[in-house]
């Protein structure tokens, strides 16, 4: 019988860096990002259809989620979905789990694995301004501290326009505060609805680790092309990168960046191309359909133990 994970299951069954180490032992393992099969986002009446299947020599598996308008007055969830896992061996349907406990666990688990060995290379204070304080601001934030555990303190700030009730540490977006804050950041995350850059290029250390997640459509960014050109820049895949990555498409658009200035996700997990930290460090998500495979799979892995 297939097995159904609600949300609460999934958060409980794998720990946000078990996450990450799941996708990074996914590219270790020898899986090319550029074998993936491309999602799919479709029109329908009232919103679009997401739809993201994968297939690696482990499993099979498909998500399939719905994007509704962007209205305020809904009284259900904007993203609604879940994941269907087919056994590896007989593919026959195995578990369904919650789609959005997945895509929240998985989002930063991506954008912490070409990285996270560097920001647990230190025992010094670590130093982080999150742009954005929606739910992936703070699911990175949990993420992060599950990474560096008892290693390394994290001082994390937010900015934002407005300040939530939950949030300790914020200042305003545009505000003094604010700038001072992101050039004395270790790591800036930037998690923002934006659709023009949140940063300023001469605000960003040499060494900083910057991750932009915010953008998955080639007309909107939140980094400049300035920051792009100085940067080593880490994607998930090339041509993903360059279809749906705002950040890379804009940047390349107005000459700062080439395709030969990319490093694959894969070559920096794999040791096959080592970051230094004489330049900024810029990781460039969008979301790809393997990603949820690897972390459904190691769930269901778990369960079935």
């Amino acid at each position: 019988m297939m097995t159904y994970v609600d949300a609460d299951t999934v958060r409980a069954t794998l720990t946000e860096d078990a996450a990450v180490a799941a996708i990074r032992e996914t590219l270790l393992q020898g899986f090319d990002p550029a074998d993936d099969i491309p999602r799919q986002l479709l029109p329908i009446p009232g919103g679009e259809l997401l739809v993201m299947p994968s297939a690696t020599e482990q499993a099979t598996g498909i998500k399939v989620l719905t994007v509704g308008p962007d209205d305020p007055s809904r009284t259900v969830p904007r993203i609604q979905g879940q994941y269907l896992l087919f056994h590896p061996e007989t593919l026959s349907p195995h578990m369904m789990l919650d789609g959005i406990a997945l895509t929240s666990l998985r989002t930063p688990a991506v954008s912490f694995a070409p990285v996270a060995p560097l920001l647990t290379a230190s025992a010094e204070p670590l130093n982080v301004v999150i742009v954005g304080t929606g739910a992936q601001g703070v699911a990175h934030e949990s993420t992060l501290r599950a990474v560096l555990g008892e290693q390394r303190e994290a001082a994390v700030t937010y900015v934002s326009r407005t300040r939530p009730d939950w949030c300790e540490r914020w200042v305003a977006t545009g505000s003094d505060e604010a700038r001072a804050a992101l050039a004395a950041s270790d790591l800036i995350v930037c998690a923002s609805t934006a659709k023009t850059p949140v940063l300023d290029d001469d605000g960003v250390k040499p060494d900083a680790v910057v991750i932009a997640l915010g953008s998955h459509d080639p007309a909107e960014r939140e980094l400049p092309s300035a920051l792009m050109r100085r940067a080593q820049i880490v994607v998930e895949e090339v041509d993903t990168a360059y279809r749906s990555g705002g950040d890379i498409v804009m940047a390349a658009d107005e000459g700062a960046i080439t395709r030969e200035d990319l490093i694959p996700m894969r070559a920096v997990v794999r040791g096959e191309h080592e970051l230094h930290r004489d330049a900024p460090i810029v990781v460039k998500t969008t979301g790809m359909s393997w990603e949820d495979l690897a972390l459904a799979t190691a769930i269901a892995n778990l369960l079935d133990e």
